[in-house]
């Protein structure tokens, strides 16, 4: 069972989370299925769901899950939902076209157009039932060494890889029959034609600074029909929508999805929306998200660009299709150029479809490659949002061209063949979704104070090598801190981070600082074991530089970041690169060190406590004061001035990390650190109430020597 108030916060949080109700109905029609919708990238700057049934995105349909979220835990969404199409013609001409996902209208029969479903991976047994073997689940790994999903054979710093078929005329549904699991029909999915397709997806994210904003989608498709398919074109279709839905929830119905406009740069094969007018001042003053088209196997030059507008069946051009014949259609022919330029003339409810081809046939049993990005960028400069002007694209534009880098790997020319001197790693072929590195990012390690915090960080930077030079071109450490009262709604992390301090190796690069003003005389160690990711081996953690940040505010959060950065490779025309601030960005809240033996007067602050103050959450339950100068090991109880207990607590200066309290669940990250002399309380009650305005006791019980201290605080509401 949940603790009480994680069990309230748990209701809290399925209550104000909105579910589109006809997204509901499929999760919930393929609640018993083979489906995975669990996994979402996290390792950069990006946060998209990709399931294992030819989706991504989820339609804010699972609480707590970001749907396609940039920057990362900023509420910003760019995406409602997402998925693959392929349409062909098989020998006898009829087209087909299988998709992921189509228009929502289409989902007014729950299940149509959701057209792929998890493989079987069954043993028939002799009475024709269908004995589950393994359960296909998306899988994880990561080339990361210190990841647990480190996996030798991983592309990038997280892998998804996924399988999934439209062979199925039902939606698999599992079925327990003792110890045993069963596949079974489940519900039919209306206007389906198998095309006979089993499609092996891999997805690639990074947590490089230049690399975190962009996810590539890797999609292996093989024909099973049994036949050969012709004039094949694969697209990537999506309901791109920018928003912030800290400020706009999606359950306010359409006016969540008409305020983004469209545009498609040809050159970059890039189909892109952009917030026109809907969350100004909240979408960090305009936000771009794309698809992109980055290569294929055979190879293929060609894009086609379609957008129409949600469930249209009037406009000539800008309608929905609704049949095979129609999203072909979409697929072979572009929009015209006249109208293309009409989308970012103002905002719309628009879909997106993105495509390539024709592959002029797969035979049976063979398969052809086809590589799409989903591409985030901030708008650049100060032009209006509606203007879309080039500057505003500018990272868009780079960041696209991050993920046309990465894709191309080795292959410097891009021309599909592997030529004298691009064989990076000497193994004799051509390697793709390859990209420069920065040095390994350090340890780091905080140390809360009173009015400090202290900031620890190792050296093992200096001994990475570049993935694409084998050299080692480590150049200085940048150290980053997050400005007070940035972690509360409408901020994200990697946003609110400020540049300290910068320290950088005397070789007439840079500012020559040195390191001295940061070397430890003796490195230190907290008993920390870690793998180190040069030799693979788990290892104390051996800190050799410190950074004392003082004259903070007590009681405040403060996230820091340790970042290690490179000379830069001018044979390559890369600038130096630096490692993500968000791979070593802690928080700590400075405070009182434990109170050993009393020494000092326990306290409260602030004192008065005053509702709505800077440091509150929006809701009831996202307040909190301090308890201060606590001794190690204590018992903290609260009393009305009648001498009603209201709450008590064990504080623990070891261990305490403030999962006790809402605030920091919600605005405090994954990994904080507490001095060991504060304790937050959030102000309500043992019944699970909000106390009311007035004046309140307390008692600190030593529970080592049974010293006790008393002292009052006031709330004001």
């Amino acid at each position: 069972m949940l603790p009480r108030r994680l069990a309230s916060y748990a209701l809290v949080v399925a209550l104000v989370v909105w579910a589109n109700g006809v997204w509901g109905q499929v999760r919930t029609l393929r609640k018993g299925a083979l489906d995975d919708d669990s996994k979402f990238t996290n390792v950069g700057n990006i946060g998209l769901t990709v399931t294992n049934y030819g989706t991504f995105g989820n339609g804010f349909s699972i609480p707590g899950q970001p749907s396609c979220e940039y920057p990362l835990g900023s509420g910003i969404e760019h995406v409602f939902d997402g998925g693959l199409w392929v349409g062909a013609k098989r020998a006898d001409g009829k087209i087909l076209v299988t998709t992921g996902a189509v228009d929502i209208a289409s989902l007014r029969d729950v299940a149509a157009g959701f057209e792929f479903t998890a493989p079987d991976s069954v043993e028939v047994l002799p009475d024709g039932s269908r004995k589950i073997v393994k359960f296909n689940v998306t899988r994880e790994r990561s080339s990361l060494f210190g990841s647990r999903f480190y996996h030798p054979q991983a592309i990038s710093h997280q892998d998804f890889i996924a399988d999934f078929t439209d062979t199925n005329r039902y939606v698999p549904v599992v079925e327990t029959i003792g110890e045993d699991k069963y596949l079974v029909d489940g519900p039919l999915i209306p206007q389906h034609t198998p095309m006979g397709l089993v499609v092996h997806l891999e997805t690639y994210a990074w947590n490089f600074p230049f690399a975190d904003a962009f996810v590539i989608l890797n999609y292996r498709i093989k024909n099973v029909s049994g036949g050969p398919l012709r004039d094949v074109y694969v697209g990537l279709w999506a309901d791109l929508v920018v928003r912030n839905t800290n400020i706009t929830p999606p359950r306010v119905g359409a006016p969540f999805y008409q305020h983004v406009a469209n545009g498609y740069i040809d050159s970059l094969h890039l189909a892109y929306a952009f917030d026109y007018n809907g969350d100004p001042g909240f979408t960090d003053d305009g936000l771009y998200v794309a698809l992109k088209f980055l290569g294929s196997r055979p190879a293929q030059n060609r894009t086609t660009y379609n957008a129409w507008l949600f469930r249209n069946t009037a406009e000539p051009v800008l309608f929905s299709p609704s049949d095979d014949l129609e999203r072909y259609q979409k697929m072979v022919e572009s929009l015209p150029r006249s109208v293309i330029e009409t989308l970012n003339d103002g905002p719309g409810n628009y879909m997106t479809l993105i495509s390539t081809g024709p592959f002029d046939e797969i035979p049976p049993d063979s398969s052809i490659n086809v590589v799409f990005a989903v591409v985030c960028a901030p708008k650049y400069g100060s032009d209006p949002n509606s203007a879309d002007t080039p500057r505003n694209k500018r990272y868009l534009v780079t960041n696209a061209e991050w993920a046309d880098r990465a894709y191309r790997g080795e292959d410097r020319n891009n021309n599909g063949v592997l030529d004298p001197g691009e064989d990076i790693n000497a193994n004799g072929k051509l390697d793709r979704f390859m990209l420069p590195t920065p040095p390994t990012p350090p340890h780091v390690k905080l140390v809360p104070g009173d009015h400090q915090i202290e900031v620890y960080w190792d050296d093992i930077s200096e001994h990475s090598l570049d993935l694409v030079t084998g050299k080692p071109d480590f150049e200085g450490y940048r150290v980053y801190r997050s400005k007070v009262g940035e972690d509360l709604p409408g901020h994200d992390l990697l946003s609110s981070l400020e540049l300290i301090a910068e320290f950088d190796s005397v070789d007439g690069i840079g500012y020559d600082t040195g390191f001295e003003l940061v070397r430890l005389k003796e490195p230190v160690s907290f008993g920390e074991i870690e793998q180190n990711p040069l030799t693979g081996k788990e290892e104390p953690v051996v800190y050799r530089y410190r950074l004392v940040n003082k004259n903070l505010l007590n009681g405040w959060q403060y996230a820091y970041a340790v970042t290690a950065y490179d000379r830069g490779n001018p044979e390559e025309n890369l600038p130096s690169l630096e490692s993500s601030p968000l791979v070593t960005a802690k928080r700590a809240i400075p405070g009182s060190p434990p109170n050993e033996g009393g020494k000092f007067k326990v306290g409260v602050y602030p004192n008065p406590y005053r509702v709505h103050a800077a440091w509150d959450g929006h809701l009831e339950r996202d307040r909190k004061l301090y308890f201060y100068n606590l001794p190690p090991h204590c018992e903290v109880r609260i009393f009305t001035l009648a001498g009603n207990e209201v709450d008590r607590f064990v504080h623990n200066a070891a261990t305490y990390t403030g999962e006790d309290i809402q605030w920091f669940l919600k605005f405090g990250g994954k990994e904080r650190t507490f001095p060991g002399g504060l304790h937050a309380w959030d102000l309500v009650t043992a019944n699970d109430q909000a106390i009311a305005s007035g004046l309140y006791l307390y008692t600190v019980e030593d529970l080592d020597t049974g010293q006790i201290q008393r002292g009052k605080f006031l709330v004001i509401k």
